[in-house]
């Protein structure tokens, strides 16, 4: 059995620590298909997998046994197609980006658009997504300076991650390009058009034909 760390977190929820992201994608699915009684939420983070219950409807010590025990799922990909995004890659950051990982602009294109990658978890802002996959030779640090404001749609990269940034807000990641797929959207259920376990690929958009 992959090892398990849960610990109290509040009066109603558990904290459940694993060996890595994958493990804790699986956690997930595994616990929502149990549909355990007084189990409201399931967030998984950084490796971690938080379990919220309603108040006075669970025994928490209880459940803290149960979670490790619970089977797991052989994979944690979804079985749903890929979330395809396109891109103008355009963005302010792309030129000093492909500068520093010693690539041309195009062959720095290439290998984040042949990325596949994976939600691993929401957070910072709404609806945004950090996702694995990046190729390991994008891998730069934040900007020194973020910026105050970055624009929805955003195509962005920061250490091994890379995001869209799903409304106007701080940050200091580098900017590729940018997208007009709406990511966060209230009027939707759920808000966020990518989820926990989500597939993603980026996609180029094709230059317009000559005059």
């Amino acid at each position: 059995m992959d090892t398990m760390k849960v610990r109290r977190a509040g009066d109603a929820a558990l904290l459940v620590e694993t060996d890595d992201q994958a493990m804790a994608h699986r956690l997930q699915a595994a616990v929502r298909a149990a549909r355990i009684p007084g189990v409201v939420d399931v967030v998984p983070g950084a490796g971690t997998v938080l379990v919220v219950t309603e108040p006075g409807h669970c025994d928490l010590d209880r459940l803290a046994g149960a979670l490790p025990a619970l089977p797991l799922p052989e994979s944690s990909a979804s079985e749903v197609a890929p979330v395809t995004i396109t891109v103008d890659y355009d963005g302010e950051d792309l030129e000093e980006a492909a500068s520093l990982t010693g690539l041309s602009r195009d062959e720095l294109i290439a290998r984040h658009a042949a990325g596949s990658y994976t939600v691993a978890y929401l957070g910072f802002a709404p609806g945004f997504a950090y996702l694995t996959g990046l190729d390991p030779v994008l891998h730069l640090p934040r900007l020194e300076t973020p910026r105050t404001v970055v624009p929805a749609g955003s195509v962005a990269i920061a250490g091994p991650y890379a995001a869209v940034y799903p409304a106007a807000s701080p940050g200091g990641w580098r900017l590729l390009g940018r997208t007009d797929v709406t990511l966060w959207d209230t009027h939707r259920e759920p808000p966020s058009a990518l989820q926990p376990g989500t597939r993603v690929r980026f996609s180029p958009r094709p230059a317009p034909p000559p005059p």
